[in-house]
């Protein structure tokens, strides 16, 4: 999830384990660890794009690491403040820490919540950015530190507020449900058959819902909005797999393709080879758009080595991307 997000969870569960004794400075620590997972980002700065890739949401999103570094971190602060107990610190991290890749595996992303394992765990019930889960939240968060620490009401309103988010993360498993059984409805309704379908929710909601349904040679992507009222349409996808050639066989082809799960494109553009990572869709939702959200461009040099470099995206693509996906909720 995003970085307001995870802070307000963070911050949420330091309340709720040492707010009664320590006040708003239980939200504060509980605030900078639910940050401290996505530490792992500044990875790109120092290696290339695919290690970066596999590096995101990997050992700093594990169980491993929460366990770990929540007595350190416990002890750390358990030095310098007041309150001394070493053990109630320690669960204030542990759990600040832990419940950070818990809600960044119900994204699209996922995590590598039981690394060393290669499995990374994702639901993809809600978007990075949900206003709908994470302001409720925040106002619940901020009447709460308006009370002494002593205050019952204090806990009640922080309560209610993880409350609501946790209802809201179970809700999406339903609406996901729903959204996959319309999908399903739709292929079967127009004699498509297919080897596996990959559903995720659109932007900033949990109305909009879109697929990625796999056939032999194609791709098969569509959206669905509980305002609908007309069929689903499916645009058609060409894998184009095979103009990798050779490249197919590179390491770091292999990563790419592991990190997506095999949900990609290849197109070829003016002679340069692109690679497009279905599982985030994309920016303009136009019939048979390649502006794929997470787009690379494939380069080779001299010596063969091969590197990804992403496309950049602009506030043009954004505000787009927004404009359209409102128009698209509304139903079809």
């Amino acid at each position: 999830m995003d970085s307001l997000t995870q802070i307000v969870l963070g911050a949420a569960v330091g309340e709720a384990v040492l707010g009664k004794k320590i006040g708003n400075k239980a939200i504060l620590y509980g605030a900078i660890a639910g940050t401290i997972p996505d530490l792992d980002v500044f990875a790109s700065h120092f290696t290339d794009t695919v290690s970066a890739l596999a590096i995101h949401r990997g050992f700093t999103h594990s169980i491993v690491f929460s366990v770990l570094f929540a007595p350190l971190f416990g002890w750390l602060v358990s030095r310098y403040e007041k309150y001394k107990d070493f053990k109630g610190w320690t669960l204030l991290f542990f759990l600040a820490l832990f419940t950070h890749p818990i809600l960044d595996a119900h994204t699209t992303w996922g995590t590598q919540l039981f690394w060393p394992m290669d499995i990374r765990l994702a639901f993809k019930t809600i978007f990075v950015v949900d206003p709908f889960y994470t302001l409720p939240f925040l106002v619940c968060l901020i009447i709460a530190m308006c009370y002494k620490r002593t205050s019952k009401k204090r806990r009640i309103y922080n309560n209610i507020g993880l409350t609501l988010s946790t209802t809201y993360l179970a809700i999406t498993f339903v609406l996901k449900g729903l959204a996959f059984s319309k999908f399903e409805e739709a292929l079967s309704n127009q004699n498509k058959t297919y080897e596996q379908i990959d559903t995720r929710p659109s932007p900033l909601n949990t109305i909009l819902w879109n697929a990625n349904v796999e056939t032999k040679y194609n791709y098969l992507l569509g959206s669905y909005s509980f305002f609908d009222t007309q069929d689903i349409n499916f645009e058609v996808y060409p894998k184009n797999h095979e103009l990798l050639g050779e490249l197919i066989e590179n390491e770091k082809v292999q990563r790419m393709i592991a990190i997506s799960e095999g949900w990609f494109t290849i197109n070829k553009i003016n002679g340069k080879l692109y690679y497009n990572d279905l599982r985030f869709g994309l920016l303009n939702i136009e019939p048979n758009s390649q502006d794929f959200v997470f787009k690379y461009l494939i380069n080779v040099d001299g010596q063969g080595e091969v590197t990804f470099t992403e496309e950049e995206k602009t506030q043009r693509d954004g505000k787009k991307l927004m404009s359209n996906l409102w128009q698209r909720i509304k139903g079809n």
